[in-house]
């Protein structure tokens, strides 16, 4: 029976997670953590797959709601063959030791309720370990090329398009022969928009039967890029101006070296007021070293900025926050600051104490340029509490919160439409990585553009193929 089950990014947009059974072979389309209130906890659930039977794991990017549970994975007893872009790969060795550290510190807080409710069995030890993440790359990895076939067996052919999401990503295509008829099924991974600032453009999907389509921003569009631009400047200078400090909660991957390269350009074009800029996050200093590594896939502009004047995300007034001691001197710095620091939904790292030590500040504002999770502190301030806790303190929100959702990674609604309406032969279409309300809205959209009737998959529904 060939068939796909999705064990996460089920109506909800983390924990990407689907088994595909497919002639013989078992694949799995990443692996990711769950996130939000709830997320960490059911981390720590058994998976329910047995994972000793699964032959390759694809790896769709290095965001870790596609690759948090890998090395549980591997803890568990995986041990098939790891499939991903190159970039991905070294993406996913930063992100995944990063992710060990953190964990360390969750599994004290988890551990902490479950013995509260009487549940301690369940949560023993950490999910995983920094040696964990080690034995992940210890197995056998094959690294693809965008458009560049690999045979899994006689009759599975993989091949990668260009995602345009982030660095590395990937939608993946898995061709085979079924009762002597080729077929395809698709998965989108997460694709990016039109409009993109520093990569390449998504590559096109010609041809699918069946599609399994995120469907992150399947309720809406985003503001276009130019008209993002001009806001975050003006939002910039207009707090600098008024002697205020800008803190940006920003993403390792993609969105901090949009930032980046945003700054410098306002530099080199005296636009930028007299400031110091920080980058606040090892994790995001050691993608940005990535993103300047691979100059092939970043677009025209770049790629010939980095020929001409070296690296883009490198400029003046940028500091490198590298030790614990270098972020709490930022501290000291009291206006006239743009503070770039993980994480991006703030659910911990050292934008926790900026937000701590600025927030009541109404001279200062908050600059959110990504998506944020129900349950996450970030959407807590985005959605207007008028006090929020962070290391148990109730903190007045005072300074001035703007939400820049053109800067986005995700593509919206009338770019994965587009990307859809190129498909040929397109027969079954199946939501994930989505909120279920958010899917709603989107398949009736699909049904008006394209006339296809999209389906939302359940948790553990396996789908035929």
């Amino acid at each position: 029976m060939n068939r796909v089950t999705s064990y996460g990014a089920a109506q909800n947009v983390t924990g990407s997670c689907h088994l595909v059974e497919l002639l013989g072979l078992n694949i799995l389309i990443d692996c990711g953590m769950f996130q939000g209130e709830f997320g960490a906890e059911k981390n720590y659930d058994d998976f329910e797959f047995d994972v000793r039977e699964i032959d390759y794991l694809i790896i769709t990017h290095g965001h870790l709601d596609h690759i948090g549970r890998v090395p549980k994975l591997v803890k568990d007893g995986f041990d098939g063959v790891i499939i991903a872009t190159e970039a991905t790969k070294e993406i996913a060795n930063i992100m995944l030791l990063d992710s060990a550290k953190i964990l360390r510190e969750e599994y004290k807080t988890l551990r902490r309720k479950a013995k509260r409710r009487g549940d301690e069995k369940r949560i023993i030890e950490p999910l995983y370990t920094i040696e964990h993440v080690k034995e992940v790359f210890l197995k056998e990895w094959q690294t693809l090329e965008y458009r560049k076939e690999l045979k899994l067996s006689k009759d599975v052919t993989i091949t990668f398009g260009d995602a345009g999401h982030i660095l590395g990503s990937a939608f993946v295509m898995i061709d085979y022969r079924d009762k002597e008829s080729k077929k395809r099924v698709a998965f989108s991974g997460d694709i990016g928009s039109k409009e993109r600032m520093i990569l390449d453009p998504l590559d096109t999907l010609s041809s699918a039967d069946t599609l399994f389509m995120e469907s992150t921003y399947g309720d809406r569009n985003h503001r276009s890029l130019k008209a993002s631009i001009k806001e975050f400047k003006e939002t910039i200078i207009k707090t600098l101006r008024r002697d205020g400090n800008v803190i940006i909660p920003s993403f390792a991957l993609e969105r901090t070296q949009e930032i980046l390269w945003l700054l410098n350009n306002m530099e080199s074009d005296g636009e930028l007021p007299k400031c110091q800029v920080f980058l606040d996050s090892p994790l995001a200093t050691k993608a940005t070293r990535l993103y300047a590594k691979y100059p092939v896939h970043l677009n025209e502009e770049l790629e010939l900025h980095a020929q001409e004047s070296g690296n883009p995300f490198r400029f003046a007034s940028l500091n490198i926050s590298s030790t614990k001691q270098d972020s709490l001197l930022i501290n000291k710095v009291k206006k006239r600051a743009i503070i770039i620091a993980g994480s991006g939904m703030c659910h911990g790292g050292r934008i926790m104490h900026h937000l701590k030590h600025r927030l009541w500040n109404e001279k200062n504002c908050v600059i959110f340029v990504g998506f944020q999770v129900e349950g996450t502190l970030g959407r807590e301030i985005i959605d207007g509490y008028e006090y929020v806790k962070i290391y148990g303190e109730d903190i007045i929100v005072k300074a001035q919160v703007e939400t820049i959702n053109g800067f986005s990674a995700h593509a919206g609604q009338n770019d994965m439409i587009e990307w859809m309406s190129n498909i040929k032969d397109l027969k079954n279409l199946y939501l994930i990585h989505g909120e279920q309300s958010k899917m709603k809205i989107f398949t009736k959209k699909i049904k008006e553009e394209l006339n296809i009737d999209a389906k939302i998959v359940k948790y553990a529904e396996a789908v035929e193929l």
